[in-house]
């Protein structure tokens, strides 16, 4: 068989497996029915609960409250929201390719936890800025004279929340300009459901166009000499897309967010890159964080990794359900030290 036609036969056979996957999940099936599929000598298992995913959600059982039979992680369609229960390999592959994203506890203000992170020695001044089209970025400064490194702040998947607006003035205090930027143009979302539909509703050109954007409104608003970037989950991808797209960065941090590990695309980098990731997080395994570690390396690219035993994704969001306080605030002293090093 010719190589080009080996090659249309492992597409087909791969397009094929994912389609399997998909169909299965929705099906009404009990706990005792398996499927398996055979792809590159690797079988891939599906089990349904006893009522399936859709089924319960169509029962009006919270999104963040589907169970899964065990072994098999909740998932949600980015196209649609429909739930789905897939195996963790699977689970991680579906994150990579934009078909599903991950499911998270509904956001509330009220469980802000963030006082375990100290504030630094300056008093810090805020102010909603209009820095690229629609939207408006969060501006948290110290309230002193002098001249600050710059920090470009990327939001979650649930947008400018108060959560994001307190962590950006929490940095602000140890003597950063911070821009929390807006990437949904002024809409915050309370469901995954919501921040779901919220991040269909955008192309990530314009997420590009708005960094940037964010990224020149520091420059001529307050002459950083240096700049940095820094995001969670949906916006720790950001943060790693920005390092790809402006040459003006010069340190990187990225608390659990999708990952790049082709090394051509990563030679764009040429300064310090932070990683803050989870162990149990499916969607962003430690097999992809330590790929991801290895290209940095093989680039040469300066880099701290660090993958945090017995905790998921979203670990260090002081106001959600998987909040781990102590691995939180070891991140965060990191995260201080890594801007520290680089930016002043």
């Amino acid at each position: 068989m010719k190589p080009l036609e080996l090659t249309r036969k492992k597409f087909f056979v791969t397009n094929l497996v994912i389609s399997l996957i998909l169909i299965i999940s929705f099906l009404p099936v009990n706990a005792s029915t398996i499927f398996t599929v055979q792809q590159n000598e690797e079988h891939i298992h599906f089990v349904a609960f006893e009522t399936s995913p859709r089924e319960q959600f169509s029962n009006n059982v919270a999104l963040e409250s589907i169970k899964c039979s065990e072994g098999f992680e909740l998932i949600m369609k980015k196209s649609n929201g429909m739930p789905a229960c897939v195996k963790p390999t699977t689970y991680a592959i579906l994150i990579e390719r934009g078909w599903g994203i991950h499911v998270l506890p509904d956001y509330t203000a009220e469980d802000n936890n963030s006082e375990i992170f100290p504030t630094g020695e300056y008093e810090v001044k805020t102010n909603s800025v209009n820095y690229f089209q629609k939207a408006n970025g969060y501006l948290a400064q110290p309230d002193a004279d002098g001249s600050f490194p710059g920090i470009i702040m990327i939001h979650e998947f649930w947008g400018v929340n108060e959560n994001i607006k307190d962590m950006a003035e929490k940095l602000a205090s140890h003597g950063y300009v911070v821009l929390a930027v807006d990437l949904y143009d002024g809409q915050v979302a309370l469901t995954s459901d919501e921040a779901r539909e919220l991040r269909a509703s955008f192309e990530q050109q314009y997420w590009n166009d708005n960094m940037n954007t964010a990224v020149t409104y520091l420059e001529e608003n307050f002459g950083p000499q240096l700049i940095g970037s820094i995001g969670w989950c949906f916006g720790g991808g950001q943060s790693l897309n920005l390092a790809l797209n402006n040459d003006d960065i010069d340190a990187t941090v990225i608390y659990y967010g999708q990952l790049v590990t082709d090394k051509e695309t990563l030679s764009k980098i040429n300064w310090p890159v932070l990683g803050i990731f989870a162990a149990l997080d499916q969607g962003i395994p430690p097999e992809q964080v330590n790929e991801f570690e290895s290209s940095l390396d093989e680039l040469e690219i300066k880099n701290e990794i660090h993958i945090y035993p017995d905790v998921n994704h979203a670990f260090a969001n002081p106001s959600g359900d998987r909040y781990a306080p102590d691995a939180a605030k070891d991140a965060w002293e990191k995260t201080l030290t890594f801007f520290d090093a680089n930016l002043k």
